[in-house]
């Protein structure tokens, strides 16, 4: 199965980027009547056939479409710091993308290692991922995001922050419930400031733990997303 990403879909046949119509054309080498599918990354799944191979404004005939395809019944927002390494950011939202995840914030914190993010470079892999694993709803990329900002964002759902200091805190797991809409915050590997996780409890967020595990950066906020997925999602 072919899949293409066009925002905004309205109409029919649908239009492709220029992008997606070289690489259906040139690259795939369709021809008219293949079968395809275009998804638009807000739910819409579009069924039809290439109806003109233009290598740079190809032609989808629709056939069948699907509004709200897969969507699920709870909500994972992930803020985490970036990594030195971009790589590893971008090796954590091609997973979580797979997985499924609902916004990812790259928040600068006192002890980031990295102080500025290729947002556009994110939102590429992030669409690359969306096709690969054959999904409609692609995940919101913000850009780098200052600590202080996004913890006095409205948030209309369950706030966590995820340290590694002594203290009272509950997993990540039995925090959750079924339909949950949760926002993780991650850390850097020189974890948050002690200020930093006073200032967030002291602004709705609950300290939680993944384990006992020292955890990497990436790995912790993918493991948050699996728990949230799953326990969000009534499996866990």
């Amino acid at each position: 199965m072919h899949l293409f990403y066009t925002p905004g879909v309205s109409g029919n046949p649908i239009q492709l980027d220029e992008t997606e119509s070289g690489h259906a054309v040139k690259v795939l080498r369709l021809r008219v009547g293949d079968a395809v599918v275009v998804v638009d990354g807000e739910g819409g799944w579009h069924e039809g056939t290439i109806a003109d191979p233009h290598h740079k404004r190809c032609m989808v005939q629709v056939d069948r479409s699907v509004m709200n395809f897969e969507k699920r019944n709870y909500e994972v927002h992930i803020a985490v710091a970036p990594t030195k390494n971009s790589d590893r950011l971008e090796w954590f939202l091609e997973k979580a993308t797979e997985i499924g995840i609902d916004r990812l914030v790259p928040l600068h914190c006192t002890h980031s290692e990295r102080k500025n993010v290729n947002t556009e470079r994110l939102k590429k892999v992030a669409i690359s991922a969306m096709k690969q694993s054959l999904k409609a709803w692609l995940p919101e990329v913000s850009e780098l995001t200052k600590f202080e900002t996004l913890i006095r964002e409205p948030f209309e759902g369950k706030k966590f922050i995820a340290h590694c200091y002594p203290g009272e805190k509950v997993h990540l797991k039995d925090a959750l419930q079924p339909h949950d809409k949760a926002l993780v915050m991650i850390g850097p590997e020189g974890d948050f400031s002690p200020e930093e996780v006073e200032l967030a409890m002291a602004n709705g967020f609950i300290p939680v733990t993944l384990g006992d595990a020292r955890l990497r950066t990436e790995t912790a906020a993918l493991v948050a997303v699996m728990t949230g997925a799953l326990v969000c999602a009534g499996k866990g």
